[in-house]
This record gives C-alpha cells, sequence and structure tokens, in this order.
C-alpha cells in the first residue's frame, strides 16, 4: 500500500505527464490537418508520418523526468521567490530544459520512423534542419506553455492545497455533504510572549520555519491542512480505519520534528516554539461557499468542541486532550496510553465531556 507522502507525489508528477501528452495529441492534429498526407514538412524537408502515441508517449515521459527533478530539486531552489517571480524563473529554465527535450523528441521519433540508429547521419541532418526552423520553435513555445500551466497547477495545488484544489476540479462538495472527520486544533504555547520579544517581522519568519517543520509530519500521517489561524493550525482527516491512532501519532511526530530543530531555533530566534492540540471527531457538513473567494469549509458542532478542548491544556496542564469518544476509537497496539481526566462541561455546551490525555509509550 501507497504511503500518503508517495501518494501525494505522485499527484504533483501526474500533471507533468498529462499536460505535456494532452498538448502532444493535439499539436499532432493540428500537424495533421495542416499537412494531410505530405510525406514531408515543408520548410525543412524532414520526412513526415502522421503518429500518435510515440510522440504521446516521449512527451509523457519527458514531462514525467521534469516533474521528478521539479518537485525532489528545483522546487526547492526557489523556494523563497514569490508566486509570480518563481513561475517565470521556472518557465525559463524548463524553455532551456525543452530545447534539449525536442532535439532528443526529433532524433528518437525520426530513429524509430526511419529504422535506423540514433547516432545516424541522416537523423542528425534532419535534426539541424528541425532546429533551424519555425517548426522548432513552434513546438518549443507550445510545450513551454504546457510546463507553465504544470507549474501553475502545482503552485496553486501548494497554495490552497492539493485535496482543497481536486475537490474543486471534481466538483465533490458543489452539493453539500455530511462526512465523518477527524479534527486536530494545534496551538503554540506563549505565542504573544514570543511575539513581543521578537518583535512582529522576526516572529513572522519564526512561524514560517515552524509551519515548514510541522509540514512533514502532516503528510506523512494524510493530514489535510484545513486552515492557518494566526498561530493555529487546524489539522482534519476522514474518519477511516486507525483514523485515532494515525492522528495521535502524527502529534507525537510533529513534537518529534519540532524538538529535531532546536538548536535552529535558538541560535536564530533565541527562542524554541512547542504547541498544545485537542483532537476530537464527528459529523460534519461540507461544502463551498463563497462567491468572491470561494472555500471548501466544514460547519458542525464538532468544531468548536475541538477548540474548547484544546482550549483547555493548560488548565490541566498537559500537551494534549482528546475526547473520550475519540479515546474510545484508539485500537490498542502497544504504543499509545490514554489516562482519563475527568469530564469538563465545555463552553457552549449543556453535557460535560470526558478527556483524556494521551501517552506514547516507551519500549
Amino acid at each position: 500500500m501507497l504511503s500518503h507522502r508517495t501518494k501525494r507525489v505522485l499527484l504533483q508528477l501526474l500533471p507533468f505527464g498529462i499536460f505535456p501528452a494532452i498538448f502532444s495529441v493535439i499539436y499532432g492534429l493540428l500537424e495533421k490537418g495542416i499537412l494531410g498526407d505530405n510525406p514531408t514538412y515543408p520548410s525543412t524537408g524532414n520526412p513526415y508520418s502522421f503518429q500518435v502515441f510515440v510522440p504521446t508517449l516521449l512527451a509523457f515521459s519527458i514531462g514525467i523526468l521534469m516533474g521528478i527533478f521539479e518537485v525532489f530539486y528545483i522546487n526547492k531552489w526557489f523556494q523563497k521567490k514569490s508566486f509570480t517571480r518563481k513561475i517565470i524563473s521556472k518557465s525559463i529554465f524548463y524553455f532551456v530544459a525543452l530545447i534539449i527535450a525536442s532535439l532528443t523528441s526529433v532524433v528518437v521519433s525520426h530513429a524509430v520512423d526511419l529504422g535506423v540508429g540514433l547516432f545516424d547521419k541522416q537523423i542528425w541532418n534532419f535534426a539541424a534542419a528541425f532546429t533551424s526552423s519555425f517548426a522548432f520553435w513552434s513546438v518549443l513555445l507550445y510545450f513551454t506553455l504546457a510546463i507553465t500551466l504544470c507549474l501553475f497547477y502545482v503552485e496553486v495545488s501548494g497554495n490552497i492545497g492539493q485535496a482543497v484544489l481536486l475537490n474543486f476540479f471534481t466538483g465533490k462538495y458543489h452539493q453539500p455533504l455530511e462526512e465523518e472527520r477527524v479534527y486536530m486544533f494545534l496551538d503554540m504555547k506563549s505565542s504573544t510572549t514570543i511575539a513581543e520579544r521578537l518583535g512582529h517581522v522576526r516572529y513572522f519568519e519564526m512561524l514560517k520555519e515552524y509551519y515548514i517543520d510541522l509540514s512533514d509530519p502532516i503528510i506523512d500521517y494524510g493530514g489535510e491542512i484545513y486552515q492557518y489561524v494566526g498561530d493555529e493550525v487546524i489539522v482534519t482527516w476522514k474518519v477511516k480505519p486507525g483514523f485515532a491512532n494515525n492522528a495521535l501519532h502524527c502529534f507525537f511526530a510533529m513534537k518529534v520534528a519540532l524538538q529535531q530543530q532546536v538548536e535552529k531555533y535558538q541560535s536564530t530566534y533565541g527562542v524554541v516554539p512547542s504547541f498544545k492540540a485537542g483532537i476530537h471527531f464527528g459529523r460534519v457538513t461540507t461544502g463551498e461557499i463563497g462567491v468572491i473567494k470561494k472555500e471548501i469549509t466544514f460547519s458542525g458542532d464538532v468544531l468548536n468542541t475541538t477548540a474548547r478542548i484544546q482550549g483547555l491544556c493548560n488548565a490541566y496542564q498537559v500537551d494534549l486532550l482528546i475526547s473520550e469518544k475519540l479515546a474510545n476509537a484508539l485500537e490498542p497496539n502497544g504504543t499509545l496510553e490514554a489516562k482519563s481526566m475527568g469530564e469538563a462541561e465545555l463552553r457552549g455546551r449543556n453535557e460535560k465531556v470526558g478527556l483524556y490525555t494521551v501517552e506514547r509509550i516507551k519500549h
């Protein structure tokens, strides 16, 4: 079974294969409509035969290869640039890369058509004629546009979330749906004091680092970031087998992720951020709202309840509180131990809620 991180990477890579492949098919059909049964390209004299499979497969393969470099390497080089500068800079980078990719595509396609080797002199004469023609630059610009669309998709996906973007495209929540979801309200400790000590700009820089360090565990455990509210993060999961254990393991993984960065925070900011969290689950209504700005939002008492539970962490002097309902859903596996903290009457509720804290069992 694929891990959550692997699924996320595959979702990032697919557009890099799909967009160029679709553009390749469209370009081939347009080319066929213009050239018809002509056996050569009029501008270069290169042999022409209508094919779909080979150019499409090459476009898909080259796109995926570029996607791999983008996701694992290139994106890191441009990570601190603004959205617009990032798109422009990467588009120029890939424009150069596509010159090489287009040349490769032409050489391979002609080699397949003529049944000769890749280093045959005739193939490279055709390639030289092609790269000096208008056709070459039209193909290059066409596929640069395809890659730019991929980059735009990936950047927008990163800004609003993969799951949210896919849900918008599929229209899953165009009509409101009821579903069972887990929520984690995670809040930074002593954030006001830290902000006053660092100043607003430095505090914001630290907050960005803090969110980056928390992201990997959320990805690894399949969480969706619903909202950033100041120094608070709201993470959600659909209720699936093992959901309670999964959410709690995510919490402890985030603790470890911050502990591993203690030296960085101490040397850069003079403080080490920490957090407390409340976790609960229940039924919510999910749907699209808004006209000027659309969002997929969740509505239900479970969100208010989770926020209230998180708000009691200081009173109980613990970093984690979960509802009794979630504690009852835990699957015994010898790694987590839930301890009852009694019942509490939450603000805005007439009934008391059983509260638990959870500790990781050390072997």
